[in-house]
């Protein structure tokens, strides 16, 4: 019986294939995309799956004793629906566990909030579905931090409505890793984990962006309304009003939360320094 991947053509479904591969060998993964096509690079059999197709999925998880769902991108309220999808078809086919990439965050307190609520839901009827579990609620990504880098120094400067809040980032790596030990050991099933590192404040973040890539950012808060009107500007109106609403969590203390990574990995996080200099070395400037 095998390992299933959902949205295993996106950055964070890859990483989880990869790191599950060292572990079970690639005869043991299968892949799972709406385009079979952008997931062929992996290695891995390759099924369909489309969030909002429930016969795809009773197709894709054929076979299948484990199922890694990531959470999907569509609008809060489309998500809930797409990902019973995936957990209505994964008890018809005898899934015997499920493994779902939620996400830190408040539920109620601000723009990303109906995101969060979205979230917990599908946690909700994960725990619900009678199948063995883990779910694991992931941290803000360094990795966007690190593209947006050539922006940042065109303007000299980080800037948003962060404040001293402090977020305790993660990246795609590292989830891949966790991920991996979650899917593949017992002792994980019916825990919920925070799988993030330290947290930090902006300026920490610049700090450590500057130490690895010898820049001279610095941090400059603004406003909640502000950055929401320049986020949307930039961005359209769903995404950047969710942006901004990340960021106003994090002013509000949403993302300084206890970390459960240790757990949940076996191991400790990387540290924000380390996670730059991998980035940096894997992703070098031109």
């Amino acid at each position: 019986m095998k390992i299933a991947v959902t949205s295993a053509s996106g950055q964070l479904g890859a990483s989880i294939v990869k790191h599950l591969i060292a572990l079970v060998g690639k005869d043991q993964v299968i892949g799972i995309a709406r385009t079979p096509e952008k997931a062929k690079h992996l290695g891995v059999e390759i099924r369909k799956g489309d969030y909002n197709n429930r016969e795809d999925f009773n197709n894709a998880l054929q076979g299948v004793s484990t199922v890694l769902l990531v959470s999907g991108m569509d609008e809060p309220q489309k998500r809930i629906a797409q990902h019973q999808n995936v957990i209505e078809a994964a008890k018809t086919q005898g899934v015997q566990k499920i493994v779902y990439t939620s996400i830190i965050g408040s539920e109620d307190k601000n723009a990303f909030s109906p995101v969060v609520q979205s979230n917990r839901q599908t946690e909700e009827d994960v725990k619900n579905s009678g199948l063995h579990w883990v779910i694991g609620r992931n941290g803000i990504y360094i990795e966007p931090d690190l593209e947006y880098l050539p922006t940042y120094l065109k303007e000299g400067e980080i800037s948003n409505c962060a404040a001293d809040g402090k977020c305790a980032y993660t990246s795609r790596e590292e989830l891949g890793y966790g991920y991996a030990q979650m899917l593949t050991e017992e002792k994980h099933n019916g825990q919920i984990y925070n799988l993030i590192g330290e947290a930090v404040t902006q300026t920490q973040l610049a700090e450590a962006i500057n130490t690895i890539y010898h820049t001279h950012l610095t941090y400059t808060a603004v406003s909640v309304a502000a950055y929401a009107q320049e986020r949307k500007k930039a961005l359209g109106d769903f995404m950047g009003t969710v942006i901004a609403g990340i960021y106003e969590g994090i002013r509000n203390g949403a993302n300084d939360v206890p970390s459960d990574y240790v757990r949940a990995a076996g191991r400790p996080h990387k540290s924000l320094l380390k996670m730059i200099e991998n980035y940096n070395q894997n992703h070098p400037q031109k």
